[in-house]
């Protein structure tokens, strides 16, 4: 079995591929299957979330491995307006929802829940099949993230 130990800049060959959802590009140890077949494991330093072209090695760097962002049920929200959006990703925010935001939108996981919830704001929500790339935030470190000092807790309710 491959063990992807080291994450890499870039490769002269790319061996393999390996499609997966968010829920799997979280975690940073465990098994996965490549996109021909074979098994693999992740034995990755904590704390950072594998995006769509990430590119994974084993320890020699026989094997490496072009992570693909699965397209999965999501829910987007499309809105001209940036204070509506705003005030969307705010109440989704609040609900430590992971969102994926770009200019004019916002997406997350699908929860019919949320969505009745956006559409009560005044948005549209359109549910589809595609990658889901959220913000880095609280669930992970991106690679150039840096420590300063200070926790960022805070009171509320849910």
């Amino acid at each position: 079995m491959i063990v992807l130990t080291q994450r890499l800049d870039h490769a002269h060959a790319v061996t393999a591929s390996a499609t997966l959802a968010l829920d799997t590009r979280l975690k940073n140890r465990g098994p996965i299957r490549l996109d021909d077949g074979r098994e693999a494991g992740l034995l990755l330093p904590r704390g950072h979330l594998l995006r769509g072209g990430d590119l994974l090695a084993n320890d020699d760097v026989s094997e490496v491995v072009r992570i693909i962002a699965a397209p999965e049920t999501v829910s987007t929200v499309i809105a001209g307006d940036g204070l509506l959006l705003a005030r969307v990703c705010y109440h989704l925010g609040n609900r430590h929802v992971p969102l994926q935001i770009a200019a004019g939108w916002a997406r997350y996981q699908h929860d019919h829940v949320l969505d009745d919830m956006v559409r009560g704001l005044g948005a549209e929500v359109s549910v589809e099949q595609a990658p889901f790339e959220p913000e880095a935030g609280a669930y992970q470190s991106a690679p150039h993230d840096h420590g300063h000092g200070h926790g960022h807790a805070h009171p509320h309710q849910h």
